[in-house]
């Protein structure tokens, strides 16, 4: 087919792709990715995309699957690479003309070609350089502008490669045009300036988007383009005309008003000049050094002193903030604890800051932050009083709010006290002082500087701890401003709540707690739902940190927890609820199972809560937590939750629902914990466990969590979990084994030991597929000494307590080997007697003694041959285990367990769950537990006498150490 053939007929592919019927879309798009790897098929997409007389949706089209073909099909390795005769055609054909008139494909056609030169430019693609550079010389306005926009592009692609020789190609291409970029940003600066003098709008507008343009080129280059920065002339030359710069379009700012249309770019250009400064300085601190001075002076003009007054605008200030913060905590600009041990350049600017930050520019900016920018804005005093939920969402980290210019003057008051605690201390100390007592209701300006004092004191907490005593300020100052109820002190009771939940766990004596929750329960009735809020936000503070004791705050739980259940019905907004959950889950997993009589209503509302929040995957997220806090207080009783528990679990937990995504980790950890809470098994509980294949397929962070989870159902219902699922959790662990680390290997193993402790039979029976491998991990000799512990371990639970499985594996194992069958069990026990070191647990090392003795008493050559390494094993093991009785003076196995006791529990002390009693139960079964290794011991090797014979016992002693017998005999006495 020819070219024109084949153009007609893609034009007619990509045209029915934009339409909007199914039937046309759907085989188009289908036609479109068969063609994809067609030679020739992206010199057709060239073709109509450069053709301004077709459709815009047509050619936007083209370009996009332009676009993907090159992330596809460009690299040299990649299937079905398009070759370098296409690749060479379409690279000349994409720079043959900058032309393109519409905004958005211009755009599209700029990022393509930075792509291409990603992967091509300098080596296969000299000319683009010299090309793009003659091209924004040109006269033709609109030629230019789409040159200088693909020059952006480009370089900002090279720019952003990071292997070292890739480094050195832009590095040298930076050298290369940087005088040229200097004096194009230059020109297009100063025609800008010059038309917005003359009033001429809209050339005014055309410069300003080439100097926004040629900017952008700039940042990359000075930023990333050279090594040693502070070297080249040219470069700090730039850097510093950016200062008179700024100041210009700042004053320029005044002459363009707010509707003007160059204002929006105006401002984009004046925030992307604070850019190049923060990313110089984030990149090369030490050459940013000779401009910490000017920077300082800069930011801290227009934002701190009349001079910004009508210039600045917040997002200006935000970046002038950042600039300070960012130069006052840099590492590089500090000095070491040892003068002496500094680099020069350490030394060099700290004292140009310390010259900087003088006592009186301290404290100007201080006060300033307090006084000025922690005030709330009339803006924000509105929103509070029309929609109180929004403001409280925004004020305790709503998703607009890190984007505001308040969080930044925190950030900022923080790092400057920080560094400057012992200026700032005094000035702080003493707004505090000027504002004791209760403040006039009437006077809404102090009532502001209160609060944003307040907020100060309560960010500088930490910093505070030896300046204010306050247990003493609490209780003569800010109980009494708790208790003043007038409509617009709210202002204040809000800000004490916060300031309280931020001392608290810095300095606040338990013996205040009891009046601190009296507090509490008194303002749960303030009619302001701001006030609401922000107290039950930091009733979490006093019930979530160290000093928290049970016993103070369970007289106050009752009534708390209603009120905090009627606040999380009252309140709407997603944030809110999650908020509200959040402190729910907090006392929940304090008070533990003392919470049981109060969660009747929550457990009545999270269904309807849960059907409410399904397009709001984030408050599930809340809720998943708060049931899983639930189910820990309830215990056993969580059973009653399942009608609406369990179909949670299963949606959260199901690989083919999309809210799996948000939902999953949450509901792994719910549904392990219901089942370590489950009093029983039943039929839904076990019909859950059908999610669990995909998720092992996933092999994703979460598999720990999976195999916690198989380990429960294991522990809960042996015999009902592995009938149904041990066939499907063979097939999945066989293909788990085959890709996975050693630490996944030993959690696959751990779920195999698990069963065969709980059921020896059965576990071997189902876990059959897998032994084989344990099997020949021991006689190969398995180098990673966790998962040999491990192997041995299993080996050892078969041994010992299914020995008819043990007896036909051995057979199984002996053919595949083309062994003799004694032959084959003697390595395995010499192995197991030399890799004994590799298991650490004394459960398991007891229970290798306990494996390798049940092989007595024995006629057996090979067992009588390896008898002194099992003696020797025996002996290490009883000094594992035994200790003296405190009773008796005699020595006992001390890992013997003869009934079970509930624990005795403190307050702080969580009860055992479900599978914590099972465990105890099994334990009570499990020979390890149930046997002592030095009366087994005994036994065995009385029979082995009694089987040889006094004289043939007295040979096999004989192969043994005498020190080893010696210590033996100690262990026996008595016997």
């Amino acid at each position: 087919m020819d070219m024109e053939s084949a153009s007609s007929v893609v034009l007619q592919a990509l045209t029915q792709a934009t339409s909007q019927d199914t039937a046309l879309l759907k085989p188009a798009e289908e036609q479109l990715r068969q063609w994809e790897t067609q030679p020739g098929f992206y010199s057709v997409l060239l073709n109509i995309f450069n053709n301004h007389m077709l459709d815009v949706n047509v050619r936007w089209l083209a370009v996009l699957y332009f676009k993907n073909g090159i992330d596809r099909y460009w690299r040299r390795v990649a299937p079905n690479a398009l070759s370098e005769e296409e690749k060479t055609s379409l690279r000349a054909g994409l720079i043959t003309n900058f032309n393109e008139p519409v905004n958005q494909i211009a755009t599209q056609i700029a990022v393509l070609i930075a792509k291409v030169a990603r992967l091509d430019c300098p080596r296969q693609w000299p000319e683009l350089i010299p090309i793009l550079l003659e091209s924004v010389k040109g006269q033709d306005g609109l030629q230019q502008h789409r040159a200088l926009l693909t020059f952006y592009h480009v370089t900002k692609t090279l720019a952003s490669k990071r292997l070292a020789q890739d480094k050195r190609l832009f590095q040298d291409l930076a050298s290369g045009i940087y005088s040229f970029a200097c004096s194009l940003w230059s020109h297009h600066t100063d025609c800008f300036l010059q038309q917005v003098l003359a009033v001429d709008q809209a050339h005014a507008l055309s410069s300003l988007e080439r100097t926004l343009l040629s900017l952008k080129v700039l940042r990359k280059l000075t930023v990333h383009g050279f090594q040693e920065p502070q070297q080249n002339m040219e470069v700090m030359g730039f850097l510093n005309a950016v200062f008179e710069r700024l100041k210009q379009f700042l004053e320029c700012s005044r002459q363009v008003g707010p509707d003007s249309p160059c204002r929006e770019k105006l401002e984009k250009t004046i925030i992307l000049y604070t850019k190049v400064l923060l990313d110089f300085l984030e990149v090369h601190p030490c050459a940013f050094i000779p401009l910490i001075q000017r920077s300082l002076e800069f930011a801290v003009s227009y934002v701190f002193t009349p001079a910004g007054e009508g210039l600045v605008f917040e997002r200006f200030t935000v970046q002038c903030m950042n600039l300070i913060k960012t130069i006052v905590k840099n590492e590089a600009y500090k000095p070491c604890k040892n003068i002496e041990d500094s680099k020069p350049e350490s030394l060099e600017a700290h004292k140009i800051k310390t010259a900087f930050f003088t006592h009186p520019t301290l404290t100007e900016i201080g006060r300033r932050l307090v006084s000025h920018y922690f005030l709330l804005t009339e803006e924000e005093l509105a929103m509070w009083e029309e929609d109180p939920e929004g403001f409280a969402v925004e004020e305790t980290g709503g998703d607009s709010w890190k984007y505001s210019l308040r969080p930044c003057t925190e950030v900022l008051f923080l790092d400057i006290f920080h560094n400057y605690s012992q200026t700032l201390t005094p000035v702080l100390l003493e707004m505090v002082l000027n504002l004791q007592g209760p403040t006039n209701v009437e006077d809404p300006v102090q009532l502001l500087m209160k609060d944003a004092v307040y907020n100060a004191v309560g960010l500088a907490a930490y910093e505070l701890f030896d300046n204010i005593d306050f247990d003493q300020w609490f209780n003569n100052q800010l109980l009494g401003e708790l208790q003043v109820s007038h409509h617009r002190y709210k202002l204040i009771r809000r800000r004490v709540i916060w300031l309280i939940g931020q001392w608290i766990s810095v300095k606040f004596k338990s013996e205040l707690r009891p009046l601190l929750y009296e507090v509490i329960l008194n303002l749960m009735q303030d009619p302001d739902l701001v006030v609401r809020h922000f107290l039950f936000l930091n009733v979490s503070s006093p019930v979530d940190d160290f000093e928290f004791r049970t016993e103070q705050f369970l007289p106050y739980l009752e009534s708390i927890f209603s009120l905090l259940f009627q606040l999380l019905q009252q309140v709407t907004e997603c944030d809110t609820k999650m908020q509200v959950l959040h402190v729910i889950s907090c006392v929940i997993e304090r008070v533990n199972i003392q919470i049981r009589p109060y969660v009747g209503c929550l457990v009545q509302y999270l269904p309807l809560l849960w059907k409410q929040s399904e397009e709001h995957n984030m408050l599930r997220c809340a809720i998943l937590t708060t049931l899983l806090h639930l189910v820990q207080g309830l215990g056993a009783e969580s059973k009653n939750l399942y009608l609406f528990l369990l179909p949670v679990i299963q949606l959260s937990t199901d690989v083919s629902q999309p809210p799996h995504v948000y939902l999953l980790e949450d509901g792994l950890e719910l549904w392990l914990v219901t089942l370590e809470n489950s009093p029983a098994i039943t039929p839904e509980l076990l019909r859950i466990f059908q999610n669990m294949s995909a998720l092992l397929e996933m092999s994703s962070e979460n598999l720990r969590t999976c195999f916690q989870i198989v380990n429960a159902y294991i522990y809960l219902s042996a015999t009902d979990f592995l009938q149904n699922y041990a066939e499907g959790l063979c097939r999945s662990f066989c293909n788990l084994l085959k890709d996975i680390t050693n630490e996944g290997q030993v959690q696959v193993l751990k779920v195999v030991e698990v069963a065969l402790k709980v059921s020896p039979v059965l576990g071997a029976h189902m876990f059959q597929p897998l032994l084989p491998s344990v099997f020949r991990g021991i006689v190969d000799g398995e180098r990673y000494p966790v998962v040999m512990s491990t192997y041995l371990g299993i080996m050892g639970r078969v041994l010992l307590q299914n020995a008819s499985f043990f007896s036909s594996l051995l057979t199984q194992m002996a053919s595949e080997y083309n062994q003799e069958i004694g032959q084959l069990l003697g390595g395995v026990i010499e192995m197991w007697v030399d890799r004994m070191d590799n298991i650490t647990q004394p459960e398991r090392r007891k229970l290798s003694s306990l494996a390798l003795l049940s092989l007595l008493p024995s006629d057996n050559s090979v067992v009588q041959e390896k008898f002194c390494g099992i003696i020797n094993i025996c002996v290490e093991a009883l000094h594992d285990v035994m200790t003296e009785d405190s009773d008796t003076g005699t020595l006992k196995d001390c890992m013997l367990m003869s009934h079970f006791e509930e624990p005795k529990l403190t307050d702080d002390e969580e009860p055992p769950t479900e599978q914590d009693k099972r465990k105890k139960l099994l334990a009570l079964e499990d020979p390890v537990h149930s046997v002592s290794l030095q009366q087994y011991v005994y036994e065995k090797l009385k029979a082995q006498q009694a089987l040889m014979g006094d004289q043939g016992f007295g040979a096999l002693m004989e192969t043994v150490d005498t020190e080893i017998v010696r210590q033996l005999q100690e262990f026996l006495q008595g016997l």
